[in-house]
């Protein structure tokens, strides 16, 4: 038997927290010549420590196969694109940035956020993994790094001159599989006297919404301070204050400086602390009654679907995100169930869901077909995703979100 060990403290995993069976790599999106060859499927078996509480997927597959060519671009998102706006205009003003300044991102995709940071004349650089989505980052005006961000990587920035004074990491530490390389390289790459911010899903939220379609094999970590402290301290980082978000079906940003500085963490800090212990994220408990939770999402997903489709219903899907993919795995829906998806992304139109091969076509077919549900995979985009559909209630079609629990809208 393999023997993993937890990549926060070290301890070995023995507990698990879910087992979503074997799945496709969630971005595999496939195209039509794709579709009658071998598919390669992973164990997606997630586990939790038991000394440091960290929920963690084992490596099952290199970060250069699941991200040298990736399939997701963050401007496809209006709602994203707003975070990101309102987020750069918070911390220019907090922190006072110009022209003199240095903003870093890891992991900046297409340049959707320091896009902002550039009209407004700040010096600005991306790193990112994925060459195709940095292309795009680049034509936009967005210099980037095409490279994985680790200890390695920060001491040739700093070497250039390049260190940085704000360092954002959206959406990146669950990707990781090495955090203590990466939370490293972040304490080398910033300047004394600045500022890092790392956003991600709180698995509080997590656990509370069952929002297990989050987990995929890109997601390498599941995060709450009380796993991750340990591995900022290690590195002489120190949390000084943390802001609560709705992204992501709810998110925190942590704001790190170096430690010594003299900084005292804000009551917030104190606060999330309190928080997570009186949600039980420091007991095994709290942990283990996880996948009975996840079993009952299925259930009423899949009696939502049967008994639409014996009462001659038609369901569509909406959205073609990596959450969507672990979703329809686990329950085991195909085609014969939901006719197809969409996306407004034209990287993924015109190609098919990993695993339970649905063709992903542009919104507008969902208004050619006038279907009588459309289901919404990316539920943490729900309102804009009904606003953006609003004729569908035009002929009586009706909307439904799998997560928390199945619920059809009015």
């Amino acid at each position: 038997m393999t023997t993993f060990t937890c990549r926060g403290c070290g301890a070995g995993l023995h507990r698990t927290f879910v087992d979503l069976g074997a799945q496709p790599l969630a971005n595999s999106y496939l195209e039509p010549e794709g579709l009658n060859r071998m598919e390669p499927f992973f164990p997606l078996h997630v586990r939790v420590c038991e000394e440091c509480f960290l929920v963690q997927l084992p490596e099952v597959e290199s970060p250069e196969s699941i991200f040298g060519d990736y399939a997701y671009f963050s401007s496809f998102s209006e709602g994203w694109l707003r975070h990101a706006e309102a987020y750069v205009g918070t911390m220019v003003e907090r922190l006072g940035l110009g022209p003199s300044s240095h903003v870093m991102e890891i992991a900046s995709n297409d340049g959707y956020l320091l896009q902002y940071m550039v009209a407004r004349g700040i010096p600005v650089l991306g790193v990112e993994p994925a060459a195709n989505v940095a292309e795009a980052a680049e034509a936009r005006g967005v210099p980037t790094l095409v490279a994985f961000f680790g200890v390695e990587t920060a001491r040739r920035l700093v070497a250039e001159g390049r260190a940085a004074d704000l360092i954002a990491g959206n959406n990146v530490l669950a990707h990781v599989p090495d955090l203590h390389d990466f939370v490293g390289g972040l304490a080398i790459a910033l300047k004394p006297g600045g500022t890092i911010t790392l956003e991600f899903p709180h698995l509080l939220r997590l656990i509370a919404e069952r929002q297990f379609d989050t987990i995929y094999h890109e997601h390498f970590s599941y995060l709450s301070l009380l796993a991750l402290e340990p591995v900022l301290t290690s590195h002489e980082l120190a949390v000084t204050d943390v802001d609560r978000l709705s992204t992501h079906g709810g998110s925190l940003r942590l704001h790190l400086r170096h430690a010594g500085e003299g900084v005292a963490p804000s009551e917030a800090v104190a606060a999330l602390r309190a928080d997570e212990a009186a949600a039980g994220l420091d007991r095994l408990e709290t942990y283990l009654g996880f996948a009975e939770e996840v079993a009952e999402v299925k259930r009423d997903l899949l009696d939502f679907l049967i008994t639409a489709r014996r009462d001659g219903r038609r369901v569509v899907a909406y959205g073609a995100p990596a959450k969507g993919n672990t979703l329809l795995n686990y329950c085991g829906v195909r085609g014969d169930l939901i006719e197809y998806t969409v996306d407004r992304s034209p990287h993924k139109q015109g190609r098919f869901l990993p695993g339970v091969h649905l063709p992903i076509h542009a919104p507008e077919r969902i208004i050619e077909d006038r279907p009588d549900y459309v289901l919404i995979l990316p539920w943490n985009l729900q309102d804009e995703i009904v606003g953006q559909l609003a004729a569908v209630r035009d002929w009586g079609g009706r909307f439904a979100v799998p997560i928390p629990r199945l619920a059809v809208l009015g």
